[in-house]
């Protein structure tokens, strides 16, 4: 009597390995999103992007109001 393994269990996966290249994805989502924040930032940032409640920010960090009123 032979013993026959059966080569067509499935195989163990490897999580380490999925851990590792998700945290690598991220860190190189968080990296591009960091250099297009950088790049904004040096090409004058923030033309056409308004602050909290529509109200533009400056560059002293405070806020203008809207040049055109809101109606409600």
């Amino acid at each position: 009597m032979s013993l026959i393994r059966n080569p067509a269990l499935a195989k163990k996966p490897n999580y380490d390995f999925e851990k590792r290249k998700k945290e690598q994805d991220r860190q190189k989502k968080k990296e591009a999103k960091r250099a297009e924040r950088l790049e904004r930032k040096r090409n004058g940032g923030g033309e056409g992007v308004d602050g909290i409640d529509g109200m533009e920010v400056l560059d002293d960090g405070s806020q203008a109001p809207p040049d055109e009123p809101t109606v409600v």
